[in-house]
């Protein structure tokens, strides 16, 4: 830590650092003309950066340079179960190579304090009309999880620095919003403001109470855990202006699917959005983070809203303590983070987005920046009339309704308006389809807490959206199975069946094997539809049923005022609510069990957790990106869902297979993202979503759907994963070609580890997503850029080609890839190297992430013998 800018905090017994000082002293008065974001990194410099290069570092926020890399030192690290799980089974696997190699494995620990919250784990197997949907479905979850939830536990005892919130408590972001973050920390008598990564692209949910957090994947997560700094370039500062105010009827999901159309737009991938003005003062804190939360889907870094007077009221409003309020509420406006003071802020970009011109908004058929007005359905084919046939499913049947995801269940806003349609409905008599399967589950208790005190938990359970969990389910992709009465009809029918959710994502696949396309909703939409029980219905205008008098029943008949949601909301949610879920949850118990060995004892026939390879076989040797041979040529908008599904595994698929050859029966085969321990089970993930699209497979002339490939020189088609283990078997290196937004969507590293664990050595494609680049390089995998105006097309590439990678590799540095075809043609296309930073290069160099650290342990240890 410096010293030079510390200095006592006016007004308390604390001391701080006095970043305005040290940016002023480069250029006077240049620190108010700086972007929030650029503040609180520039504190985070001058805390905790080389002495010696922080001047040149902070000329990057002054002169909005981006000609040498910082360092950001994250104050936390947090993490869901699946990614947080591997990351800490790389850990376990790293502590087993560091032993093989003479070094001391109890020595490997997360230097950064490690939060892992369970809740990626459980499936609604039974739905919200199940009285006993949470007991039932936490059993399963527990059973089917037996083998991840052991070594969980072993590492909360095995590893320093990690604190585990076990299942059934609620989603890691609605937790770190309500309680995790303080948003201005101390440690040592220093306050400084809090900051994290997170193992999930939905981390910066949290950017709203104006806290950097950002979305990374586990391997970037492990170096940061590891004490690692997180070197990055001046990122593009975009300030976003809100101005006027939501029309009535209109909800934070309505808005946030209207600005998610807008920002994609806009074009602010890897950007850092801040939003002011007058629109964004008025909104509460809820629905700042309803904005925040969804910032992959439009595909930003992070979504930040300042401190203000909403951060100080929410802050009490969760039962953050008195003192802890005052001190947010001081250093921002000591240090120049409080809103009055981030009026001379000065942006690269802006944007003005009017938020009364927002309607009610879906977003489908996929896609979450694919936004319809419900006005707008029938016009685009979703919705229209359809034919009643008593006894039997319409078409567009919605098979399932869930009210889910930390994007609305942490507002308590949304979950009231869809309480109080529910109570509408009930009056009028109106009743959820059978064939619907619903369900509540909220990312925190404090919501069944607030929905008991206004009375609508019957309501809503009425309707059959009684609380399943609280975890993240549908949204993830762990929706359960179906009635399979209700599954079979859609199979011999041949049905258009749909999901409506409240979540984030509703990619391809993504939702349920049987729901062909999932909308986005809000949570009183997801009501509706459980009670239309089609998309095939103009929710604006048709007739929902019939009251008791015979008369129609529309949705604006059952629609909550505004007014009624504020009344209720303020009568309901309680500071003492969140005191009572959180006060437990994260006491401090002294752990008095036995003590375990600091070498995890890895079970042989385990499906879940299994060590990792990383240190041992191809992936030990040379990457000499010599005659590579595609295993997939792919269109735009590829996501992590079409490299590393995360929904229910199939008896079908190569996973499948595979769990039932290793004994497990078919209903315990659980979810991809549930297996992503074992490494033999998480690689039959690789490509297998049944929606991928691989140009190399064509049928009749077009590109023929499914998890398939072309293995080259037979040009024999077969499935993705025999092709993989044909190419495994050759020792064959492979490259992947892409179009524009490669590896779109979640943070999941698998997308990585399995292409690399594949054998592909490079990527080449028009762009990549932030976080997924990251993945790549932290697995030893070279993503290459084309120029614009070259693409696969342009260069009339099949796939039949092999491929060479020419030139030194130094960031962003010009690399010639040459292109063999076939007929013996030899093109040199050049690329740009996406290695983006000199870190970036070493860890890539080294083999990845894991290599590079353990290289550096082993010579550390040398020198300190």
């Amino acid at each position: 830590m410096n010293t030079e800018f510390r200095k006592p905090l006016p007004g308390s017994h604390l001391d701080y650092f006095d970043v305005r000082a040290a940016v002023e002293a480069i250029q006077p008065g240049a620190y108010d003309t700086l972007p929030y974001t650029s503040r609180v990194l520039a504190e985070n410099l001058v805390r905790r950066c080389d002495p010696a290069t922080l001047t040149e570092s902070l000329k990057q926020f002054i002169e909005r340079k981006r000609d040498l890399d910082f360092p950001w030192f994250p104050a936390r690290v947090v993490c869901h179960d699946i990614l947080g799980q591997t990351a800490l089974v790389d850990l376990a696997g790293l502590r087993d190579a560091i032993a093989l190699q003479g070094g001391d494995p109890a020595q490997v620990n997360p230097v950064v304090p490690t939060q892992l919250i369970v809740d990626h784990s459980l499936a609604v197997e039974r739905g919200g009309f199940d009285p006993d949907a949470f007991e039932k479905n936490r059993a399963i979850e527990d059973r089917r999880n037996e083998d991840r939830f052991h070594f969980i536990n072993w590492t909360k005892k095995a590893f320093k620095n990690v604190d585990v919130i076990p299942p059934g408590n609620g989603i890691m972001h609605q937790i770190n919003l309500e309680k995790m973050s303080p948003v201005i920390q101390v440690r040592d008598g220093v306050a400084f403001p809090d900051t994290c990564v997170g193992t999930d692209s939905h981390t910066p949910h949290v950017d709203a109470l104006g806290v950097i957090a950002i979305g990374v994947g586990g391997l970037e997560a492990e170096s940061v855990m590891l004490g690692r700094a997180s070197w990055m370039r001046l990122p593009e500062s975009v300030g976003v202006e809100l101005t006027g105010k939501l029309q009535p009827g209109i909800t934070a999901t309505d808005m946030v699917l209207a600005l998610t159309e807008f920002l994609r737009k806009q074009k602010v991938v890897g950007a850092w959005l801040e939003f002011f003005g007058e629109g964004a003062s008025a909104l509460t804190l809820g629905d700042r983070a309803t904005i925040s939360n969804m910032a992959p889907e439009y595909g930003a870094t992070a979504a930040m809203f300042y401190i203000d007077q909403q951060t100080i009221d929410y802050l009490k409003l969760t039962g953050r303590e008195d003192e802890q309020v005052q001190l947010v509420e001081h250093y921002a406006k000591t240090t120049g983070l409080w809103a009055d003071s981030l009026k001379g802020a000065q942006y690269e970009r802006g944007l003005t987005f009017n938020l009364s011109s927002v309607v009610r908004n879906m977003a489908g058929p996929s896609n979450p920046h694919a936004r319809v007005a419900t006005s707008d359905l029938a016009a685009q084919g979703i919705s229209g009339q359809w034919d009643d046939v008593p006894g039997q499913m319409p078409d567009g049947a919605v098979i399932i309704a869930a009210i889910t995801s930390c994007t609305n269940t942490s507002n308590p806003r949304n979950v009231i308006a869809a309480g109080l349609l529910a109570r509408n409905a009930n009056k009028l008599g109106l009743t959820r389809k059978p064939w619907v399967k619903s369900s509540l589950a909220p990312g925190s208790k404090t919501v069944a807490l607030y929905l008991d005190e206004a009375g609508l938990t019957t309501e809503l359970e009425q309707l059959g959206f009684g609380v399943v969990a609280f975890a993240c389910t549908t949204c993830n992709g762990m929706s359960g199975a179906l009635d399979p009465v209700i599954q079979q009809e859609i199979i011999d029918r041949d049905l258009y069946a749909t999901a409506v959710l409240s979540g984030n994502r509703n990619f391809d696949g993504r939702i349920h094997p049987y729901a062909k396309n999932a909308f986005l909703a809000s949570p009183p939409l997801v009501v509706a539809y459980a009670i239309a029980g089609t998309i095939r219905f103009d929710i604006e205008k048709d007739v929902l049923g019939l009251d008791a008098n015979g008369k129609e029943i529309r949705l604006k008949d059952i629609w909550p005022s505004d007014e009624e949601i504020d009344a209720v909301v303020k009568a309901s949610v309680k500071p003492e609510q969140f005191r009572q879920v959180y006060i437990p949850m994260f006491a401090i118990h002294e752990d008095t069990g036995p003590k375990v060995t600091p070498l995890y004892d890895w079970r042989e026939m385990s499906t879940y957790i299994r060590r990792p390879p990383y240190w041992e076989g191809a992936l030990a040797g040379a990457r000499p990106l010599k005659g590579m041979r595609p295993l997939a040529v792919l269109p735009d908008n590829i996501t992590t869902d079409h490299l590393s599904p995360s929904n229910a595994i199939m008896l079908d698929s190569a996973a499948g297979e595979y769990l039932a050859k290793m004994g497990l029966p078919e209903e315990d085969f659980n979810s991809y993202a549930t297996h992503r321990g074992d490494h033999l089970t998480a690689q039959r993930a690789t490509f297998a979503n049944p929606k991928l699209f691989n140009e190399m497979v064509l049928e009749n002339g077009k590109v023929k759907q499914g998890s398939l490939a072309r293995v080259e020189p037979e040009g024999k088609v077969m499935r993705m994963w025999e092709a993989i283990e044909t190419y495994m078997e050759r020792k064959q290196p492979l490259i992947i070609i892409a179009g524009a937004d490669y590896g779109q969507g979640s943070s999941r590293d698998w997308a990585a580890k399995g292409v690399r664990l594949a054998g592909v050595e490079a990527i080449a494609a028009e762009g990549f997503e932030r976080i997924h680049r990251t993945n790549l390089v932290g697995m030893g995998v070279l993503p290459l850029e084309f120029k614009p105006g070259t693409d696969r097309h342009t260069l009339a590439i099949d796939g039949s080609e092999t491929y060479d990678v020419i030139g030194e590799r130094t960031p962003r540095a010009e690399l010639t890839l040459v292109i063999n075809r076939k007929n013996g043609e030899r093109v040199e296309v050049p690329v740009t190297c996406r290695l983006d930073t000199a870190e970036e290069v070493s860890i890539y160099e080294a083999g990845g992430v894991l290599q590079r650290f353990a290289q550096d342990f082993l010579e550390e240890s040398a020198v300190a013998v």
